[in-house]
């Protein structure tokens, strides 16, 4: 038990108190104010900035047996659970990791009849048009809707509070401390305020002097303070603290809030290389979507945390660019002067790549027989020779989403103990514990899935414990 000796005010106690108001929190937050129960909901960031990581995202990954009005075909649970088990090699709870995606299927219909829309189905180079629902108008129109439903519905949103002190007695929450010296009380808590990629010190106790040259895509407040306070006082910790949600971003984002539009999706439509000026690792190894999430990990084991995706004029309008320009040079002895790379070394190993492809059908739509043979590390699908002028790259760092480090959960949202008994009033949504389900790897929308299907449960199982 944390002992309180700073002056407070005492905030009103409320049924339910949720802390962090990005979609999870917001989806926990609607779901217990709609079972009767008086609900505060405390974003650290002002109006602008609410909304968290979910601010920059686009989609969601769902279940479905038949075609909705923003999905084709089907995507069983079946197949669901073998993406998820092939990305995170095991290391996932299979019981969470399909009531996840169980639950993604009304997750679906529930967010539309809370003011959430979405655009049709996305076809093209993601491969993500019977996988994926995308926000019309992206995440912050997702953030925005619900907040609109929240206030109508009689949440009280509080921003600007950014917990720094939490408060518990044998397994049961009390109140938390804000920077502002405010204190809220509840008979029970939510805890959806995510990871700690935001905390360079706590990075850096991981990843040692490279965490210096990440890049955080989201919101600067996910420093892990109440994850922190929680696993200090006997919470139970599931995840390994490196393993993270890291994509490679252009390396000329800003530290913090790039968002989506710094994301690089050329990796596959061509090469990778390192400032050695040499290749790392398969950029074709699968559909970018179950892939793209173990390039800033990648990245973040080379040298000085950098790298460089090279494609030529063949493929540089297939992918979605980076919101900073290509570097474009005529020849590959200019780029490389522009990369500040050996121009030798990658004359080298561009040819090395080009002279090992084999003969093939190109088709970036299908895992494809477009290959090299001969070379480590080879490239299993659209290998095609860098050989047509211009040529283009962009220089890439690894950019962090969320870390997977966090609170262990039961069906019900409820986080345990390190003696295995579940907490007797404290609940957990989102990315604070996405680690149960995201051992490592990731596929594309499952973040948002888990927010939303664990944030209706954590606010379903509080409002129905909770003191009327």
């Amino acid at each position: 038990m944390k002992v309180d000796t700073k002056p407070r005010v005492i905030s009103k106690t409320t049924n339910i108190l949720v802390i962090g108001g990005g979609h999870a929190g917001l989806c926990a937050a609607i779901s217990a104010r709609e079972l009767g129960a008086s609900v505060t909901l405390i974003e650290a960031g002002d109006r602008a900035m609410r909304g968290g990581n979910s601010r920059h995202t686009r989609n969601l990954r769902v279940m479905h047996n038949t075609p909705t009005a923003c999905l084709v075909d089907a995507y069983t649970e079946n197949e669901y659970w073998q993406d998820l088990l092939r990305v995170t090699g095991g290391q996932t709870n299979e019981m969470l990791a399909r009531l996840t995606i169980q639950g993604s299927e009304p997750l679906l219909d529930w967010l539309m009849s809370h003011g959430v829309h979405f655009q049709p189905s996305l076809k093209g180079t993601l491969n993500l048009e019977r996988t994926n629902a995308f926000f019309l108008g992206g995440g912050c129109a997702l953030i925005n809707a619900l907040y609109i439903y929240a206030e109508k519905i009689g949440v009280c949103i509080h921003y600007g509070e950014e917990v720094v002190d939490v408060y518990t007695t044998n397994a049961r929450f009390e109140r938390c401390r804000t920077a502002t010296g405010r204190c809220f009380s509840a008979d029970a808590l939510i805890v959806a305020c995510g990871g700690f990629q935001a905390n360079e010190t706590w990075m850096a106790e991981n990843w040692g002097p490279a965490a210096k040259n990440f890049l955080i895509r989201g919101t600067p407040y996910n420093r892990g303070i109440v994850l922190k306070a929680l696993l200090d006082q006997g919470f139970a910790r599931v995840g390994d603290p490196t393993q993270c949600h890291a994509v490679a971003i252009d390396a000329r984002a800003p530290k913090y809030d790039g968002g989506i539009v710094s994301r690089l999706d050329s990796i596959p439509f061509g090469i990778v290389v390192n400032r050695e000026a040499e290749r790392f690792y398969d950029e074709g190894d699968d559909f970018w979507p179950k892939r793209y999430a173990i390039w800033g990990r990648l990245i973040a084991q080379q040298p000085d945390q950098i790298a460089y995706s090279i494609v030529d004029a063949k493929v540089i309008d297939k992918f979605m660019p980076s919101v900073f320009p290509a570097i474009q040079a005529e020849t590959l002895t200019r780029l490389a002067g522009l990369l500040d790379l050996d121009a030798k070394q990658l004359q080298t190993t561009v040819s090395v790549y080009n002279q090992s492809i084999q003969p093939g059908r190109y088709d970036s739509a299908i895992l494809d027989d477009a290959r090299t043979e001969g070379i480590i590390p080879g490239k299993s699908h659209w290998a095609l020779p860098i050989d047509t002028p211009p040529f283009y790259a962009y220089p890439v760092r690894p950019g962090i989403t969320f870390t997977y480090l966090g609170l262990e959960v039961d069906k019900q949202a409820r986080v345990m103990m390190e003696d295995g008994n579940a907490s007797l009033n404290v609940f957990a949504a989102g990315e604070i514990m996405a680690g149960n389900v995201l051992g490592q790897g990731y596929c594309a929308g499952t973040g948002m899935t888990i927010g939303g299907v664990f944030g209706r449960m954590a606010g379903t199982h509080a409002a129905n414990q909770a003191s009327p």
